[in-house]
């Protein structure tokens, strides 16, 4: 059975394309614009991992972060932050909320993030 992976990223262009990475690697993928609607969308899909970017309209990641992390039946999902913020106490900040791992998108290829989102599920 094909892993779920949610990802949270406000935008169009990158969704899409880390959207066809991680299906060509065999995950099964759920997309979501805002983290109000990613918030909803792990509750409904209980994905395996999320992927959730920073910097979004609404609601920042950090703030989703600290929802999913409080509620029941979203605290388990582990959560990658993908993100273009590198500030030490960004990074910090993602870690203490219950970030698995803060990756700085200018920094990895969609590529080389598949690969550690499937290094952190064999874990």
């Amino acid at each position: 059975m094909a892993k779920k992976v949610l990802i949270i990223e406000d935008d169009p262009f990158l969704s899409e394309i880390y959207v066809t990475k991680f299906e060509e690697s065999g995950f099964e993928v759920f997309l979501a614009g805002d983290g109000f609607a990613g918030l909803q969308k792990a509750k409904d899909e209980k994905p395996d991992v999320l992927i959730l970017d920073i910097v979004m309209p609404n609601i920042d990641g950090l703030g989703v972060l600290r929802l999913m992390k409080a509620e029941q039946e979203t605290k388990d999902i582990p959560v990658i932050i993908l993100s273009n913020l590198g500030e030490q106490e960004d990074v910090e900040r993602g870690f203490e909320l219950g970030a698995r791992a803060y990756i700085i998108k200018a920094h990895y290829t969609p590529s080389e993030v598949v690969a550690r989102v499937k290094n952190i599920l064999n874990k």
